[in-house]
């Protein structure tokens, strides 16, 4: 495997591309009056946060801050996809699924 040491231009597009499309393919799973629909609405709203963050950090050149960010926004997609609070089609290219 190639060592890198670098975050490019390329690299950080590539990320933040990568979850954006999984921001797009989320769907809140728990039915609109379900204590865990709250939980899923948190659960990507701290997503699109820590998404946005990144762009705004990627924009300014601060990749080493925007690299931190959306690894933290994909981070919460794939543990609400994990535990059933997004259905995410089975979708385990985007998403770290249980099985």
């Amino acid at each position: 495997m190639e060592e890198v040491k670098l975050i490019t231009d390329e690299r950080m597009n590539k990320y933040l591309d990568t979850t954006g499309k999984a921001i797009d393919k989320v769907k809140i799973a728990p039915p609109p009056r379900s204590h865990l629909n709250k939980l899923a609405q948190d659960f990507l709203s701290m997503a699109m946060s820590y998404y946005s963050d990144a762009r705004a950090f990627a924009r300014d050149g601060n990749f080493v801050l925007a690299y931190g960010a959306v690894n933290y926004a994909h981070g919460w997609l794939d543990a609400g996809a994990r535990i059933g609070l997004f259905d995410v089609d089975e979708d385990d290219q985007l998403f770290t699924l249980a099985e």
